[in-house]
């Protein structure tokens, strides 16, 4: 299926769809302002089931101070998504599928993910996550791609510590890169981060961040 019949679905879709999920309060809304003159929503609507499914569209669109549009700032991403999730006393795991098209530049991506999280230990939890992505970009001189990605994380909740690590590959570059990094919690909105990436080659780099999280 063509990226242009994904969007001619969507389209044709999304009203009836979100009447329906709007009588039973599952409309989805979310407006942002990013800055003093770009300005971003999300909608769309969600049906909780067994396989919850959703779908919507990301506008946003930056001006100048004179309020003409910048150049190449719209956006507008339609976006669908099925999940199921799966809860035991134990754990976790969810599945889904998510399907995006860009309707300005005609770009497109489809991604498999299965995420787990469960107790290892009295002290210890561990989460893993694996996703695969097919991408389409007609601007681009390959136009498809195909990227996987995989990731491991240690949890100790007593503490607030984590300690993560990734690995990804793609078909475009062929190129295998991977990932390190710890977190740590110090007050209830302020963690400090450690990440390294592609450790012992060429490529490494690092960065250590202080972030703060204030909820209003």
């Amino acid at each position: 299926m063509t990226i242009v019949r994904i969007a001619c679905i969507l389209f044709t879709v999304l009203p009836s769809l979100t009447a329906a999920a709007k009588a039973d309060d599952l409309l989805i809304w979310s407006p942002a302002k990013l800055s003093e003159r770009s300005y971003k929503a999300t909608m769309g609507f969600r049906l909780p089931a067994e396989w919850e499914t959703s779908a919507g569209a990301d506008i946003a669109l930056a001006a100048t101070k004179s309020g003409a549009p910048l150049p190449d700032s719209e956006q507008a991403m339609l976006w669908g998504r099925i999940v199921r999730t799966n809860v035991t006393p134990a754990g976790q795991s969810q599945r889904g599928v998510k399907v995006s098209v860009d309707t300005l530049r005609g770009s497109g991506a489809l991604t498999l993910s299965r995420s787990r999280s469960w107790i290892l230990s009295d002290s210890l939890d561990m989460q893993s996550s694996r996703s695969v992505s097919v991408g389409y970009d007609p601007i681009d001189a390959r136009q498809a791609s195909v990227t996987a990605s995989q990731a491991l994380k240690l949890i100790h909740p007593w503490t607030g510590t984590s300690l993560s690590a990734g690995a990804g590959l793609s078909n475009v570059s062929g190129d295998f890169s991977s990932s390190v990094a710890v977190s740590q919690t110090i007050l209830p909105n302020l963690n400090l981060d450690a990440s390294m990436t592609n450790p012992f080659s060429e490529d490494e780099a690092g960065s250590v961040n202080l972030r703060y999280r204030l909820n209003w």
